[in-house]
């Protein structure tokens, strides 16, 4: 949303807050809108990515067994991965609760996953039977999907750590155009009943009202959206200060203790057997294997989330013994990584099925409306004051209020 007034100094000349806000909309505004464009015209596809992945996935279907058959059990699915790439270190184990898929990732080796964590590779496995369903290369090896394009544009602009925090700083100046914008809004406003739109005036009033009006409407949708991105965009260094802190901590006791070798690990399914019996209100989703960056050297993790729409997105991982299968401890998420989870269903709306979906589709097309014709009407008012140099109009910026 953007609110400007060109009343001069006759209006906002002796209110100094107005002033000052005006200022924060118009450079927030004006740093943020290309990259705020980019990141809303590839966060549309990601709101259907579930939906979009069905429809170009070419993995082999899945076996038709009767209802109530059992998944297979995972040391096979380890054992028949470690055979097709022999040599290599398993990553993660994941079962998913929605389809009957077995996804097991896997990398040259740990230090290769440690230097670039999208160098894994995937197998898919018919969670029923054990076949192989589908193989992917490490991440662009094979060419980048759309989805994945999307993605990474989304997400890092193709460069990582530093993309990420370029992107959550726009984000971060997005919210302060908003919350700016609500600020210089209120006095326009008093000139105007709420959604006026002056279509017998010129082409730049009708989108001038267009403008503020979709921006107001939207302000709500449009500062959660934001917020949550800046939070996502912090991800890596959220993870990294937990494991510096937190996972440091609890894995001190076992410093200098020898790292168990592959032959030394427990079973993998013993493993997940173990955290289902002791959690049963929760349901247990993936395995990291002994070794892992994110992980402990000594132990598995395994990752657990709640049944309840809203549990369903909060993940609590349990520490299993890698040698003796043993259950060690449930672990306490800190307040941080909470805040981070809780994000991600509410900056995608991907946790009310496909009518939230439509909802945050819709609401995503109206912002790209509203940041082109903030950009437009900046331009135009750039243009105007280029050929009136003498004008008495002040303080430009997009979207102008008059």
């Amino acid at each position: 949303m953007s609110g400007q007034a060109i009343f001069g100094e006759r209006v906002y000349g002796r209110k100094p807050a107005l002033r000052r806000w005006l200022f924060v909309h118009k450079w927030s505004s004006l740093i943020c809108t290309l990259f705020l464009l980019l990141i809303c015209i590839t966060g549309l596809p990601l709101v259907l990515r579930e939906e979009i992945n069905g429809l170009l996935d070419d993995a082999l279907p899945y076996a038709q067994v009767p209802e109530g058959t059992p998944n297979v059990d995972l040391d096979r699915v380890v054992e028949a991965a470690r055979k097709l790439y022999p040599g290599e270190t398993i990553v993660s184990v994941f079962v998913d609760d929605d389809e009957p898929k077995i996804m097991v990732y896997m990398a040259s080796s740990w230090e290769a996953f440690s230097a670039n964590r999208k160098a894994l590779h995937s197998i898919r496995f018919d969670a029923h039977t054990g076949d192989v369903l589908k193989q992917t290369k490490p991440f662009g090896e094979d060419g980048l999907t759309f989805l994945q394009l999307m993605l990474t544009l989304h997400r890092d602009l193709f460069m990582g750590l530093p993309g990420e925090l370029f992107l959550g700083a726009m984000a971060l100046l997005f919210c302060a155009a908003i919350l700016s914008g609500i600020a210089v809004y209120g006095p326009f406003m008093r000139k105007l009943d709420f959604g006026t739109v002056r279509v017998a005036r010129s082409r730049r009033l009708k989108w001038l009202d267009l403008h503020n009006l979709l921006g107001v409407v939207t302000l709500g949708w449009a500062l959660v959206v934001g917020a949550t991105g800046v939070i996502n965009e912090l991800s890596t260094p959220l993870f990294a200060l937990w494991q510096q802190t937190d996972v440091r901590a609890m894995l001190a006791p076992m410093r200098g203790r020898p790292v168990p070798q592959v032959s030394e690990i427990a079973s993998t399914q013993a493993a997940y057997d173990t955290v289902k019996a002791a959690f049963p209100d929760m349901i247990t989703t993936s395995i990291a294997f002994p070794g892992s960056p994110f992980g402990s050297p000594f132990h598995y993790v395994v990752w657990t989330k709640g049944k309840e729409p809203l549990t369903s997105r909060l993940f609590s991982p349990v520490l299993v013994d890698a040698r003796s299968g043993a259950l060690v401890s449930a672990v306490t998420m800190p307040w941080y990584l909470r805040a981070l989870e809780l994000s991600r269903p509410l900056h995608f709306g991907d946790y009310g099925g496909m009518p939230l979906k439509i909802i945050w589709v819709l609401l995503d097309l109206v912002t790209i409306v509203v940041l082109g014709s903030g950009l437009y009407l900046w331009l135009v008012r750039s243009r105007a004051a280029k050929t009136q140099p003498q004008s008495a109009v002040a303080l430009q910026m997009p979207g102008a209020a008059e």
